[in-house]
């Protein structure tokens, strides 16, 4: 197979020059086209264009942007209740290698891109290798969850690119867009695995309702995505580009291109991109080599506590996850991760039009036998007259239920730093239940809110007090301390280092970011720190001086 990485045709060697950089000193070969050059120092190549190594060297672009906006997509994976119940995050005995191989030479990267041999060109810069680094080194924990929810999702990509013939690597893209999170909505409001905007979703055709978002389902949003992005290849018959116009729209490529004086390689039209863009092509690359290659970097998959193996039922009648939960013996959590299309735990199926419920494969035929028992279970409260009800839809802004039979109300006052979990904790209610009697959206509450919270009976003085208690006093309260577990005595700060209060959100590379010279090993190094997860929020870490 003739080798993809670097799409070369080496006709006519014009001349030689001489390119250094602050560390290595390379031998540039500039071929006629003059588009295209590769540098070459022993065994190491690297692909890009003559432009985007003269801008690249007078303003270094490690495309912040980008590296936000797709931190944010992992942090929002690990951080989602739905991944909290599935993985089991909170165990002590989850945990990353704390070994795995650092300070790689680009040898062995470009050796394994060329290996790989996909269709698409897999060009290698320091840009890529940034990218790979936050894959394999610093996003590890996230990467080994990704890699367990790869094998459900990847079957399912793979199969729809199979049927329109197009690369399988193009499997790879949702890691960047939503880290393979089915309800991830980004901050411009694209939403699902595939990350498509409101109105790119309708012009595909997918369902976009108070109770149903297509964008959600695996299976029908891996569908418009393979037809979308088959348009764009058509469009520039180019993969680069028809995966940067994937992410920016057709418009800002074009405008790119033509800024470019015509030109329609990536890395030529890489900085008349937008800059959120500019990472996405290098982003994927990466994202496609650390799926690859998890092993070598000691990445483990972690597997989800839902099945993979799974089957699927057609509904024809209104139908609420409860009523599934209660007399099929599952857990509601799982039947929401295995349907993430259904907005409000509600399928609107009727006889003209049905819905699909996925279910795991051995409850199945339970459904088919228990079929009658199931839909007729409390059918009165979930669809009263058999009619489909929005359980947010309320003339109220706080929507309250009337009654929630067999328990007592009690009125909490939300406080700075509350959210939908721990709230739901400290009262021992389901999240889902707090969401519902307070027509909460996306887990969005503000401090000063009222919610309403339905407890036991006999239990509404003792939790009428967590009104007034601090945080810490509630945490305490379901067995949660929020103090270190090693508190460290004050001593007086050493002069010969700067040091770094750890503020909520903090990794070891943003922090050795901040300081010129200094890597996160010299900083887990000097603080004896096992991992990054020994990182705790208030924690001063000692910076050595660089002179």
């Amino acid at each position: 197979m003739a080798n993809k990485i670097f799409g070369l045709l080496i006709t006519s060697l014009l001349f030689t020059i001489q390119y250094v950089n602050s560390q290595n000193a390379y031998t540039v070969l500039t071929f006629e086209s003059d588009s295209t050059f590769v540098v070459i120092s022993d065994t190491i190549v690297e692909t890009n264009t003559r432009e985007f190594y003269e801008r690249y060297n007078e303003t270094p672009d490690i495309d912040d942007n980008v590296n936000i906006v797709i931190s944010e997509q992992m942090d929002n994976l690990s951080n989602s209740l739905q991944t909290k119940n599935s993985f089991r995050l909170d165990s002590s005995e989850v945990k990353t290698s704390e070994w795995y191989p650092k300070n790689l030479p680009d040898s062995v990267y470009i050796q394994r891109l060329m290996d790989a041999e996909q269709e698409l060109n897999l060009s290698y810069n320091k840009v890529v290798n940034n990218y790979i680094k936050m894959y394999s080194e610093r996003r590890r924990n996230q990467v080994e969850i990704m890699l367990g929810l790869s094998e459900y999702y990847f079957p399912i990509f793979e199969e729809t690119l199979d049927k329109y013939n197009m690369p399988l690597e193009l499997k790879y893209l949702p890691i960047i867009e939503s880290a393979l999170n089915p309800v991830a909505r980004s901050r411009v409001g694209a939403s699902g695995l595939w990350q498509f905007m409101y109105a790119t979703g309708k012009s595909l055709d997918l369902e976009i309702t108070t109770f149903v978002d297509e964008r959600r389902d695996p299976v029908k949003s891996s569908d418009a995505a393979a037809r979308y992005l088959k348009k764009l290849y058509d469009t520039y018959d180019d993969w680069h580009l028809a995966i940067a116009a994937y992410n920016c729209g057709p418009g800002n490529v074009n405008r790119a291109i033509r800024r470019s004086g015509g030109k329609r390689n990536y890395w030529d039209i890489y900085y008349r991109l937008p800059r959120e863009t500019r990472g996405y092509v290098p982003a994927f690359i990466a994202a496609l080599y650390a799926m690859e290659y998890h092993k070598e970097h000691n990445l483990e998959p972690r597997f989800p506590e839902i099945p993979l193996e799974t089957d699927t039922v057609i509904i024809n009648k209104y139908l609420h996850f409860e009523q599934i939960a209660s007399t099929l013996n599952i857990e509601i959590e799982q039947i929401r991760a295995l349907n993430p299309m259904y907005r409000r735990d509600i399928i609107p199926a009727k006889a003209s039009k049905s819905y699909p419920l996925v279910l795991p494969q051995e409850k199945t035929l339970d459904f088919i036998d228990k079929d009658t028992t199931v839909f007729a279970f409390e059918r009165e409260k979930y669809f009263p007259n058999n009619t489909l009800k929005d359980p947010t839809d309320n003339s109220s802004s706080n929507f309250i239920p009337v009654d929630v039979k067999g328990k007592a109300k009690v009125i909490y006052t939300v406080k700075s730093g509350d959210n939908v979990g721990f709230i739901s904790s400290w009262f021992k209610v389901r999240s889902s239940d707090l969401k519902y009697w307070n027509n909460i959206n996306r887990d969005l509450i503000r401090a000063g809110q009222k919610l309403a919270i339905y407890v036991a009976e006999k239990d509404k003085a003792k939790y009428a007090k967590v009104n007034t208690m601090s945080f810490s006093q509630k945490q305490a309260m379901i067995g949660k301390s929020t103090t270190p577990k090693e508190k460290t005595v004050s001593k007086p700060l050493d002069s010969n280092y700067v040091y770094y209060k750890v503020r909520k959100g903090d990794t070891l590379w943003e922090i050795s970011q901040k300081y010129a010279g200094i890597s996160s090993n010299e900083i887990m190094q000097l603080n004896k720190l096992k991992n990054e997860n020994s990182l705790y929020i208030g924690q001063q870490l000692k910076i050595k001086k660089k002179s």
